[in-house]
């Protein structure tokens, strides 16, 4: 009997590699620690390359039926004068949409598919991951039940650390790292309904890097109503050195940023009205942490944001989750376990490098920053002050470090 390959982890990347594994008719289960997935935090984006994977992974209509497929991406600046704008997805010529989706619908779609083909028995929850020990062909695993139940051991051929930004997996092969990377800057995001703006699939932002806003539509249900559920995020710097904890479940008031959006109001979107008509608001810390020099010991690797955690600029986070979950699942169609290992982590590691290192110098919203330093007062026209030349120049390079022009994304569609 050939032994699965653990998966320590049930989000989007773990899931997906739950998926891709099984396509390739490699035995896999996954361990999460929570006793039951909901439908946590607010939305996210699926750029083309990822959403690739996943439809070949058979998720197209749900996706489709669930998000928006975005059209354009567009920033402004602080006066709502526009920078730059680009078609998104099919406008733009991809094979598939970029989706902008609630990651709570993702999640669990990816959850239920992973029931439904690889059994309820191969997603366990309610085990949380402890430890790891390795012998010379195989791994086991020690979890810990969450119900109290007591400690248990899995055996596998490889483990895959699919934990998140606070990666137990990680923390044993790097036990000095340390906390997170925290950038001075928090995120505030929620949701509100209200009528669309542009043509209810625009994604835009607004701002520069210390005092940014953020929005798109994310549901096909109330797109279908006349109405947009629209995702936002305000964004401030702030002096203070310590971040507050990560928590998807973490409520704060308003009044902890809102004074500060007060006259946003554009032609095109009331920012302001936004942020009063949500019933809720999760704070954030803006968090990385640097590149590693290796993610893999012996049968051991990460992915996802347990490997390279990144700040959420280009929209990347889950994206590149789900595109190192490809990977590694064609390495092991391919290899044995420590030569497929090696394979994706040469293939992903310098690849994710790269992305948090850009995003550090905030990416393709490189353009808000340089409207902002140019022209604090605004413009007539933004070629004034920046030449389209460098406006493309900017959006391109993005893409190609990204890894998601038009070109990869077809010669890798099937």
């Amino acid at each position: 009997m050939t032994l699965p390959v653990i998966v320590a982890g049930g989000g989007i990347g773990g899931l997906t590699l739950a998926l891709c594994m099984h396509r390739r008719g490699i035995p896999v289960r996954v361990f999460e620690r929570v006793p039951e997935l909901k439908p946590l935090g607010v939305g996210i984006n699926l750029l083309p390359h990822a959403a690739r994977v996943l439809h070949e992974l058979g998720l197209g209509d749900e996706l489709a039926a669930s998000g928006i497929q975005t059209s354009s991406l567009s920033y402004f600046n602080k006066f709502g004068q526009k920078i730059w704008s680009e078609p998104r997805g099919i406008a733009a010529g991809y094979p598939v949409p970029q989706y902008s989706i609630h990651r709570g619908d993702l999640h669990l779609l990816l959850y239920r598919t992973a029931i439904e083909r690889l059994g309820p028995g191969n997603i366990v929850t309610g085990a949380g991951y402890e430890a790891v020990r390795q012998t010379d062909d195989a791994v086991i695993g020690d979890f810990l039940r969450t119900d109290g139940t007591g400690e248990f051991e899995v055996r596998g051929r490889a483990l895959i650390g699919c934990d998140g930004i606070h990666s137990l997996v990680r923390r044993a092969m790097y036990p000095n790292e340390g906390l997170p990377r925290f950038a001075k800057r928090i995120l505030w995001r929620s949701v509100t309904e209200a009528e669309p703006f542009f043509d209810g699939r625009s994604m835009i932002m607004a701002g520069h890097p210390d005092q940014k806003f953020v929005c798109y539509p994310i549901s096909q249900e109330a797109s279908k109503r006349g109405r947009s559920l629209i995702n936002w995020i305000a964004e401030l710097s702030v002096p203070y050195d310590s971040p507050p904890p990560q928590d998807w479940n973490a409520e704060v008031p308003k009044s902890r940023f809102a004074p500060r959006f007060a006259d946003w109001k554009f032609d095109w979107l009331d920012v302001p009205a936004l942020i009063e008509g949500a019933k809720f608001v999760y704070e954030f810390p803006l968090v990385d942490r640097d590149p590693l020099p290796s993610w893999t010991q012996g049968r051991v690797t990460l992915l996802g944001d347990a490997a390279h955690p990144m700040y959420p600029i280009g929209s990347n986070g889950a994206s590149q989750a789900i595109l190192d979950a490809e990977t590694l699942a064609n390495a092991f169609a391919a290899h044995d376990v420590i030569p497929a290992l090696a394979e994706y982590e040469a293939a992903r590691l310098p690849a994710t490098a790269k992305i948090v290192l850009s995003n550090r110098q905030n990416g393709p919203e490189q353009v808000m920053q340089i409207a902002e330093e140019r022209a604090p007062k605004g413009y007539k026209h933004v070629n004034d002050v920046i030449p389209q030349s460098e406006l493309e120049e900017i959006a391109s390079r993005y893409k190609q470090t990204a890894g998601f022009t038009v070109a990869e994304v077809k010669s890798k569609a099937k």
